[in-house]
């Protein structure tokens, strides 16, 4: 018996046809207006919109429309015991990503647009020819790497994200590896009475898996191995959820020239670098740890020499827990900082923030942040119906990393809502929701 508040299926799938030909008819539309053809699957060249910084406002709806509608037509028409044994034994590809990941298969079909067989494939790489076939035909079939011939595999344009000098591959191999390892422990860390509840990063999956946090995970002999990939990680994370979004993302061009941006926590900068780029006007401070710090300078200095030189970049340690920013900036940036802690320590860092402020500077928070899968009507931006309000399918990544954050430091991503009540009780006021590609830019100023 159908519930009495379901739509019409037959409905519901035209809408959704719908939506998928008109979305399809922008993209295409969006491409000729670039002179461009749109990269088949099997193509390894770049395409004009191949990141999120490069696609108009136009584009980048279409293509959360195409994935989350067509994902949604799929699951409605398709029987639901099919639906969820796949999503059963989805957890085989990340581990079948991993392997090739770290065997760096991808970089050994570079230049070889007619593949090569899995026995040169697994004399390359030291794994068994037939073994490592049956993953790479798994991957194969769900689009990653293609197979020209029986046994025969060749790149394409997504397995290109696994060679090893893309950072989008550290990304893979952090997350398929150190991370997942963790995660599988969280049903039996939720289910501890002692420590399910805690928001301590003693108490993770992490820990279970790992005997250490993920803070102290790189400095362990295991996990030292590790720290570069890490490090290319974070740059891919950048690279998928937009951070070259942020010169986008807020009315620079109306801000006065010598404005001070505070990095807090930034990294090596990377971020605020391709700010300066694009607004050579303003003036950078990057603070982060030393160490952070002095990494963060060398990578100014062959990245962009020029602001080192005329000092348009300050960098100037810090630690949030125990000291605070330097005063008086104008803008106040924190890029996926907040997501590693609870809000309890979220607090301490933004009150330190807060109380460096001048009556006029700008927060701006540059994190994921997630809907609800419902309706509403206080959030910009929703998908159109039928679709899931949030995009469904399109938008996952950040529910999947508010996991992520949840097995690895017991920490989360948050709701507009959530960054609004935490603002308040530091001495803030939300102003605006800038769309920041996968990411929002969320920006208040002082009480």
């Amino acid at each position: 018996m159908a519930s009495p508040n379901a739509p019409s299926g037959i409905a519901e799938v035209n809408k959704l046809a719908e939506l998928i030909v008109a979305s399809v008819k922008d993209v295409v539309s969006e491409y000729q207006g670039a002179n461009s053809d749109i990269p088949s699957l099997l193509s390894t060249e770049s395409g004009p919109f191949d990141a999120p910084h490069l696609q108009s406002a136009k584009l980048a709806k279409a293509l959360l429309v195409i994935e989350a509608a067509c994902a949604q037509l799929t699951y409605t028409v398709t029987a639901p015991g099919h639906v969820i044994a796949n999503k059963a034994y989805g957890f085989e590809e990340p581990i079948a990503l991993q392997v090739v990941g770290s065997a760096k298969v991808a970089d050994h079909l570079l230049g070889k647009p007619d593949g090569l067989h899995v026995e040169e494939l697994g004399k390359l790489t030291q794994i068994d020819a037939k073994k490592l076939g049956r993953l790479l035909r798994l991957l194969a079939t769900k689009h990653c790497f293609q197979e020209v011939k029986p046994n025969i595999f060749a790149n394409n344009k997504i397995s290109l994200q696994l060679v090893s000098t893309n950072p989008v591959s550290g990304l893979v191999g952090h997350v398929t590896g150190e991370v997942m390892v963790g995660s599988v422990r969280l049903n039996e860390t939720l289910s501890d009475p002692k420590v399910g509840s805690s928001t301590s990063v003693d108490d993770t999956p992490f820990v279970l898996a790992h005997g250490t946090s993920t803070f102290g995970y790189y400095d362990t002999p295991e996990g030292s191995k590790l720290r570069d990939r890490f490090a290319q990680a974070m740059v891919g994370w950048g690279e998928v959820t937009g951070r070259a979004m942020l010169p986008k993302s807020y009315a620079w061009d109306q801000v006065p020239r010598d404005s001070v941006v505070c990095d807090i926590g930034g990294g090596n900068g990377h971020a605020s670098l391709g700010l300066i780029k694009a607004y050579p006007h303003l003036k950078v401070v990057l603070q982060d740890l030393p160490a952070t710090v002095d990494q963060g300078r060398e990578y100014w200095r062959v990245e962009n020499p020029e602001a080192v030189q005329n000092k348009r970049v300050e960098f100037v340690p810090l630690d949030f827990f125990t000291q605070n920013p330097v005063t008086y900036g104008d803008y106040y940036y924190i890029r996926h900082v907040l997501h590693d802690w609870p809000t309890s320590d979220c607090i301490k860092i933004l009150t330190g923030i807060r109380k460096s402020m001048g009556p006029s500077s700008r927060l701006l928070i540059h994190e994921l942040v997630l809907q609800h899968a419902v309706r509403d009507s206080a959030i910009p931006n929703q998908a159109p119906e039928p679709l899931l309000a949030n995009y469904g399918v399109a938008r996952v990544r950040p529910y999947n990393q508010d996991l992520n954050m949840l097995a690895t430091c017991n920490s989360q991503e948050r709701t507009l809502q959530e960054f609004i009540d935490m603002g308040e009780k530091t001495g803030f006021k939300f102003v605006k929701l800038w769309d920041a590609g996968e990411a929002g830019l969320v920006e208040f100023r002082v009480v």
